[in-house]
Protein backbone atom coordinates (compact mmCIF):
# COMPACT_ATOMS: atom_id res chain seq x y z
CA UNK A 1 0.00 0.00 0.00
CA UNK A 2 2.73 2.53 0.88
CA UNK A 3 5.70 0.75 0.34
CA UNK A 4 8.28 0.51 3.26
CA UNK A 5 6.60 4.24 4.76
CA UNK A 6 6.64 5.50 8.26
CA UNK A 7 3.85 7.60 8.64
CA UNK A 8 4.02 7.55 12.47
CA UNK A 9 8.44 8.68 11.77
CA UNK A 10 5.93 11.65 9.47
CA UNK A 11 3.50 12.33 12.05
CA UNK A 12 5.87 13.01 14.87
CA UNK A 13 8.26 15.27 13.25
CA UNK A 14 4.97 17.40 11.88
CA UNK A 15 4.18 17.61 15.60
CA UNK A 16 7.00 18.78 17.14
CA UNK A 17 7.64 21.30 14.30
CA UNK A 18 4.02 22.60 14.57
CA UNK A 19 4.00 22.84 18.62
CA UNK A 20 7.56 24.69 17.84
CA UNK A 21 6.05 27.03 15.69
CA UNK A 22 2.89 27.24 17.44
CA UNK A 23 4.80 29.19 20.45
CA UNK A 24 7.37 31.18 18.57
CA UNK A 25 4.41 32.34 15.95
CA UNK A 26 1.71 33.24 18.81
CA UNK A 27 4.16 35.13 21.00
CA UNK A 28 5.14 37.42 17.45
CA UNK A 29 1.58 37.52 16.70
CA UNK A 30 0.64 39.16 20.39
CA UNK A 31 3.54 41.74 20.11
CA UNK A 32 3.18 42.53 16.33
CA UNK A 33 -0.67 42.09 15.74
CA UNK A 34 -0.03 40.74 12.53
CA UNK A 35 -3.27 39.14 11.25
CA UNK A 36 -1.07 36.90 8.83
CA UNK A 37 1.21 35.85 11.91
CA UNK A 38 -2.07 35.05 13.68
CA UNK A 39 -3.38 33.15 11.14
CA UNK A 40 -0.22 30.90 10.69
CA UNK A 41 -0.10 30.98 14.99
CA UNK A 42 -3.89 29.36 14.58
CA UNK A 43 -2.58 27.30 11.54
CA UNK A 44 -0.03 25.53 14.03
CA UNK A 45 -2.34 24.81 16.62
CA UNK A 46 -4.49 23.28 14.23
CA UNK A 47 -2.04 20.61 13.07
CA UNK A 48 -0.69 20.25 16.35
CA UNK A 49 -4.39 18.55 17.58
CA UNK A 50 -4.52 17.29 13.92
CA UNK A 51 -1.56 14.99 14.44
CA UNK A 52 -3.17 13.94 17.86
CA UNK A 53 -5.79 12.83 15.94
CA UNK A 54 -3.82 10.81 13.01
CA UNK A 55 -2.15 8.98 15.75
CA UNK A 56 -5.46 8.11 17.46
CA UNK A 57 -6.72 6.43 14.11
CA UNK A 58 -3.44 4.68 13.89
CA UNK A 59 -4.01 3.01 17.36
CA UNK A 60 -8.12 2.30 16.63
CA UNK A 61 -7.14 0.74 13.39
CA UNK A 62 -4.99 -1.56 15.13
CA UNK A 63 -8.14 -2.79 17.06
CA UNK A 64 -9.07 -6.36 16.42
CA UNK A 65 -12.21 -7.84 14.50
CA UNK A 66 -14.75 -8.53 16.51
CA UNK A 67 -18.35 -9.85 15.89
CA UNK A 68 -19.52 -6.47 15.55
CA UNK A 69 -17.02 -5.26 13.57
CA UNK A 70 -15.71 -8.78 11.77
CA UNK A 71 -13.16 -6.68 9.44
CA UNK A 72 -11.60 -4.98 11.92
CA UNK A 73 -11.30 -1.36 12.23
CA UNK A 74 -8.63 -0.30 9.71
CA UNK A 75 -10.97 2.01 8.05
CA UNK A 76 -11.57 3.99 11.10
CA UNK A 77 -8.33 5.75 10.16
CA UNK A 78 -9.79 7.17 7.27
CA UNK A 79 -12.35 8.66 9.41
CA UNK A 80 -10.07 10.83 11.28
CA UNK A 81 -7.72 11.16 8.38
CA UNK A 82 -10.59 12.93 6.70
CA UNK A 83 -11.86 14.85 9.82
CA UNK A 84 -8.52 16.28 10.01
CA UNK A 85 -9.09 17.99 6.63
CA UNK A 86 -12.37 19.64 7.78
CA UNK A 87 -10.78 20.92 10.65
CA UNK A 88 -7.66 22.28 7.72
CA UNK A 89 -10.86 23.55 5.66
CA UNK A 90 -12.81 25.22 8.61
CA UNK A 91 -9.91 26.11 11.57
CA UNK A 92 -7.57 26.87 9.53
CA UNK A 93 -8.98 28.20 6.03
CA UNK A 94 -11.62 29.69 7.42
CA UNK A 95 -10.38 31.69 10.07
CA UNK A 96 -7.89 32.81 8.06
CA UNK A 97 -9.77 34.25 5.61
CA UNK A 98 -11.75 35.91 8.32
CA UNK A 99 -9.04 37.39 9.61
CA UNK A 100 -7.82 38.57 6.11
CA UNK A 101 -10.61 40.51 5.49
CA UNK A 102 -11.12 41.85 9.12
CA UNK A 103 -7.68 43.56 8.76
CA UNK A 104 -8.85 44.76 5.33
CA UNK A 105 -11.43 46.99 6.54
CA UNK A 106 -10.24 47.52 9.99
CA UNK A 107 -6.58 47.76 9.37
CA UNK A 108 -4.31 47.83 12.91
CA UNK A 109 -0.04 49.13 12.52
CA UNK A 110 2.50 46.65 12.89
CA UNK A 111 4.09 46.40 15.92
CA UNK A 112 8.15 44.56 16.80
CA UNK A 113 7.72 43.91 12.56
CA UNK A 114 11.28 42.20 12.50
CA UNK A 115 10.49 40.08 15.79
CA UNK A 116 7.75 38.61 12.91
CA UNK A 117 10.70 38.08 10.49
CA UNK A 118 12.32 36.21 12.81
CA UNK A 119 9.60 34.27 14.15
CA UNK A 120 8.73 33.60 10.07
CA UNK A 121 12.48 32.67 9.67
CA UNK A 122 12.60 30.50 12.37
CA UNK A 123 9.47 28.27 11.56
CA UNK A 124 10.42 28.24 7.79
CA UNK A 125 13.69 26.27 8.94
CA UNK A 126 11.57 24.20 11.48
CA UNK A 127 8.80 23.57 8.99
CA UNK A 128 11.32 22.91 6.17
CA UNK A 129 12.72 20.29 8.33
CA UNK A 130 9.45 18.17 8.69
CA UNK A 131 8.66 18.35 4.83
CA UNK A 132 12.33 16.94 4.49
CA UNK A 133 10.94 14.23 6.95
CA UNK A 134 7.81 14.06 5.69
CA UNK A 135 9.21 13.86 1.60
CA UNK A 136 11.30 10.61 2.50
CA UNK A 137 8.63 8.73 4.09
CA UNK A 138 6.72 9.44 0.33
CA UNK A 139 9.42 9.06 -1.74
CA UNK A 140 9.78 5.52 -0.24
CA UNK A 141 6.04 5.46 -0.84
CA UNK A 142 6.07 6.36 -4.46
CA UNK A 143 7.79 3.63 -5.87
CA UNK A 144 8.93 5.89 -9.11
CA UNK A 145 5.86 7.81 -9.69
CA UNK A 146 5.20 11.34 -10.18
CA UNK A 147 4.33 13.32 -6.94
CA UNK A 148 1.03 13.74 -8.54
CA UNK A 149 0.29 10.75 -9.39
CA UNK A 150 1.02 8.73 -5.59
CA UNK A 151 -1.38 11.70 -4.13
CA UNK A 152 -4.10 10.44 -6.53
CA UNK A 153 -3.09 6.84 -6.05
CA UNK A 154 -2.08 6.51 -2.33
CA UNK A 155 -3.75 4.30 0.16
CA UNK A 156 -1.96 5.76 3.40
CA UNK A 157 -4.37 8.65 4.21
CA UNK A 158 -2.47 9.79 7.10
CA UNK A 159 0.86 10.24 5.30
CA UNK A 160 -1.21 11.61 2.58
CA UNK A 161 -2.39 13.96 5.21
CA UNK A 162 0.60 15.07 6.76
CA UNK A 163 1.99 15.91 3.12
CA UNK A 164 -0.94 18.23 2.82
CA UNK A 165 -0.46 20.11 6.19
CA UNK A 166 3.25 19.91 5.49
CA UNK A 167 3.22 21.53 1.65
CA UNK A 168 0.41 24.09 3.30
CA UNK A 169 2.46 24.64 6.31
CA UNK A 170 5.29 25.76 4.21
CA UNK A 171 4.12 27.65 1.63
CA UNK A 172 2.00 29.54 3.93
CA UNK A 173 4.60 30.70 5.69
CA UNK A 174 6.34 31.71 3.03
CA UNK A 175 3.16 33.91 1.65
CA UNK A 176 2.95 35.20 5.63
CA UNK A 177 6.99 36.43 5.40
CA UNK A 178 6.37 37.50 1.64
CA UNK A 179 3.55 39.87 3.44
CA UNK A 180 4.42 41.08 6.28
CA UNK A 181 8.14 42.18 4.50
CA UNK A 182 5.95 43.81 1.93
CA UNK A 183 4.11 45.62 4.75
CA UNK A 184 7.05 46.88 6.22
CA UNK A 185 8.70 48.46 3.03
CA UNK A 186 5.89 50.33 2.15
CA UNK A 187 3.98 50.92 5.03
CA UNK A 188 0.88 49.55 3.51
CA UNK A 189 -1.11 47.71 5.66
CA UNK A 190 -3.17 45.74 2.65
CA UNK A 191 -0.31 43.84 2.13
CA UNK A 192 -0.68 41.92 5.44
CA UNK A 193 -4.47 41.54 5.19
CA UNK A 194 -4.05 40.12 1.09
CA UNK A 195 -0.81 37.60 2.94
CA UNK A 196 -3.86 36.26 5.47
CA UNK A 197 -6.18 35.84 3.03
CA UNK A 198 -3.58 33.94 0.40
CA UNK A 199 -2.93 31.85 3.24
CA UNK A 200 -6.74 30.98 3.67
CA UNK A 201 -7.51 30.43 0.56
CA UNK A 202 -4.36 28.19 0.01
CA UNK A 203 -5.24 26.11 3.28
CA UNK A 204 -8.82 25.63 1.80
CA UNK A 205 -7.79 24.48 -1.47
CA UNK A 206 -5.19 22.06 0.56
CA UNK A 207 -7.98 20.57 2.66
CA UNK A 208 -10.75 20.20 -0.35
CA UNK A 209 -7.93 18.28 -2.41
CA UNK A 210 -6.74 16.09 0.82
CA UNK A 211 -10.82 15.61 1.95
CA UNK A 212 -11.34 14.16 -1.98
CA UNK A 213 -8.80 11.62 -1.48
CA UNK A 214 -9.66 10.25 1.62
CA UNK A 215 -13.84 10.59 0.81
CA UNK A 216 -12.98 8.14 -1.49
CA UNK A 217 -10.86 5.36 0.87
CA UNK A 218 -13.69 6.12 3.48
CA UNK A 219 -16.81 5.06 0.36
CA UNK A 220 -14.23 2.13 -0.12
CA UNK A 221 -11.25 2.05 -2.85
CA UNK A 222 -10.08 -1.04 -3.64
CA UNK A 223 -5.39 -1.65 -3.20
CA UNK A 224 -3.42 0.54 -5.73
CA UNK A 225 -3.91 -0.14 -9.14
CA UNK A 226 0.13 -1.13 -9.15
CA UNK A 227 -0.46 -3.53 -6.18
CA UNK A 228 -3.90 -5.07 -8.05
CA UNK A 229 -1.70 -5.73 -11.41
CA UNK A 230 0.78 -7.56 -9.36
CA UNK A 231 -1.91 -9.43 -7.56
CA UNK A 232 -3.95 -10.65 -10.11
CA UNK A 233 -0.03 -11.84 -12.17
CA UNK A 234 0.86 -13.44 -9.29
CA UNK A 235 -2.60 -15.66 -9.83
CA UNK A 236 -2.16 -16.01 -13.78
CA UNK A 237 1.31 -17.19 -13.67
CA UNK A 238 0.26 -19.92 -10.50
CA UNK A 239 -0.18 -23.74 -12.36
CA UNK A 240 -2.79 -24.53 -9.66
CA UNK A 241 -5.12 -21.86 -11.64
CA UNK A 242 -6.38 -22.10 -15.19
CA UNK A 243 -8.14 -18.58 -15.43
CA UNK A 244 -8.12 -15.71 -13.14
CA UNK A 245 -11.85 -14.20 -14.04
CA UNK A 246 -12.01 -11.58 -11.68
CA UNK A 247 -10.05 -9.52 -8.44
CA UNK A 248 -11.30 -7.97 -6.44
CA UNK A 249 -9.76 -5.85 -3.59
CA UNK A 250 -10.66 -3.80 -0.65
CA UNK A 251 -8.16 -1.50 1.55
CA UNK A 252 -8.55 -1.36 5.26
CA UNK A 253 -6.25 0.99 6.53
CA UNK A 254 -3.08 -1.35 6.45
CA UNK A 255 -5.06 -4.22 5.51
CA UNK A 256 -6.43 -5.44 2.33
CA UNK A 257 -9.53 -8.14 1.87
CA UNK A 258 -9.83 -9.84 -0.96
CA UNK A 259 -11.74 -11.22 -3.14
CA UNK A 260 -10.39 -13.67 -6.36
CA UNK A 261 -13.16 -15.82 -8.81
CA UNK A 262 -11.07 -18.14 -10.93
CA UNK A 263 -11.10 -21.14 -13.01
CA UNK A 264 -9.06 -23.74 -11.51
CA UNK A 265 -6.96 -26.49 -13.72
CA UNK A 266 -7.98 -29.33 -13.76
CA UNK A 267 -7.98 -31.83 -10.60
CA UNK A 268 -9.00 -35.33 -9.94
CA UNK A 269 -11.46 -34.69 -6.95
CA UNK A 270 -12.75 -31.83 -5.13
CA UNK A 271 -10.58 -32.15 -2.85
CA UNK A 272 -7.60 -32.18 -4.64
CA UNK A 273 -9.08 -29.24 -5.76
CA UNK A 274 -9.68 -27.11 -2.43
CA UNK A 275 -5.91 -28.47 -1.24
CA UNK A 276 -4.98 -26.46 -4.33
CA UNK A 277 -7.27 -23.41 -3.69
CA UNK A 278 -5.66 -23.18 0.11
CA UNK A 279 -1.88 -23.53 -1.27
CA UNK A 280 -2.78 -20.43 -3.68
CA UNK A 281 -4.07 -18.25 -0.47
CA UNK A 282 -1.72 -19.30 1.83
CA UNK A 283 1.19 -18.82 -1.10
CA UNK A 284 -0.66 -15.39 -1.72
CA UNK A 285 -0.74 -13.81 1.82
CA UNK A 286 2.65 -14.78 2.42
CA UNK A 287 3.82 -12.67 -0.72
CA UNK A 288 1.41 -10.07 -0.25
CA UNK A 289 1.83 -9.33 3.52
CA UNK A 290 -1.31 -6.94 4.04
CA UNK A 291 -3.96 -8.93 3.02
CA UNK A 292 -5.43 -10.50 5.80
CA UNK A 293 -8.44 -11.77 4.27
CA UNK A 294 -8.69 -13.82 1.38
CA UNK A 295 -12.05 -15.29 0.24
CA UNK A 296 -11.69 -17.55 -3.40
CA UNK A 297 -14.34 -18.92 -5.93
CA UNK A 298 -13.70 -21.58 -8.50
CA UNK A 299 -16.06 -21.41 -11.13
CA UNK A 300 -16.29 -22.21 -14.71
CA UNK A 301 -17.39 -18.91 -16.05
CA UNK A 302 -17.38 -15.31 -15.61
Amino acid sequence: MSGHADSKRAIFLALGANFAIFIAKLVAALFTGSGAMLAEAVHSAADCGNQGLLLLGMKQAKRPPSPDYPLGWGRALYFWSFLVAILLFSVGGMFSLYEGVHKLTNPEPLKWPWLAVGVLAFSIVTEGISMHGCMQEVNKAREGRGLWQWFRETRASELLVIFGEDLAALIGLCLAMLAVVATILTGNLIYDAIGTIAIGALLIIVAVAVAREVKALLIGQGVEPKRRAEMIAFLSARPEIDTVYNLLTLQMGTDVMVATKARMAPAPTAKAMIEAINIVEADFKAEFKDVRWSFFEPDIAD
